[in-house]
């Protein structure tokens, strides 16, 4: 991400709601701690530094993922990065259940092009995207092909999490289920005996020899 943002790593800061203390770490962590005396007071991780949130090619916030379990899924926070006299936290709320949104103020936001993606890029990646934009351009791509091309970018550059590996793994598990009974086997085994005789009658129908046993 961009690197004037690595001087808040290895800093904290809170945030006291009512009986809540928030703690964020920047490219670290978001606790939370009851301020109570009750004996289960709930103090927990509600994420790990995980990815960048990216709109209109701009870091919009940071993705804190993979907290302390809530339910069925794991907690989550998103951290919108504002402009600000000085760090500090500023805002929390749970917009739906175990997800909270953070408001992080800072003066090393304000410059309208201190979250620009483009230039943290390395030359290579900033050529991808060159290409892609005359793609764009010369109508050789949709809109959506497009962002297919910059997600691409992001995840190589490592500051989005690619999510591809995850479906190659469902894709090669889809196929090995595909021949699980015998009864699915015989089917397909008759279909391809079927197109090896045609194939056959072909080429003798065109006189051409053809050496081979069953097995091949």
């Amino acid at each position: 991400g961009p690197a004037h943002l690595f001087r808040l790593a290895g800093k904290c800061f809170s945030f006291v709601e009512s009986t809540y203390k928030y703690e964020f770490c920047p490219f670290h962590n978001v606790t939370q701690h009851e301020q109570t005396f009750r004996w289960n007071a709930y103090s927990g991780i509600l994420g790990i530094w995980h990815e960048w949130e990216i709109e209109n090619n701009t870091f919009v916030g940071m993705w804190m993922r993979e907290g302390d379990s809530c339910e069925t899924k794991s907690r989550q926070t998103k951290v919108q990065l504002v402009c600000g006299k000085s760090n500090k936290l500023a805002y929390v709320s749970e917009p739906s259940t175990c997800v909270y949104s953070l408001t992080f103020e800072t003066p090393l936001v304000c410059h309208p092009h201190s979250l620009l993606v483009y230039p943290t890029l390395t030359e290579a990646l900033q050529r991808k995207w060159d290409e892609a934009e005359q793609l764009l351009y010369d109508e050789l791509i949709t809109e959506q092909g497009y962002k297919k091309l910059l997600k691409e970018i992001f995840e190589e550059a490592g500051l989005l999490k690619a999510t591809e590996d995850k479906e190659v793994e469902k894709q090669s598990k889809k196929m090995s289920l595909e021949f699980e009974t015998v009864e699915k086997c015989s089917k397909e085994y008759k279909q391809l005996s079927k197109e090896i005789k045609k194939l056959k009658d072909l080429l003798s129908q065109y006189g051409i020899a053809y050496k081979g046993d069953s097995g091949e």
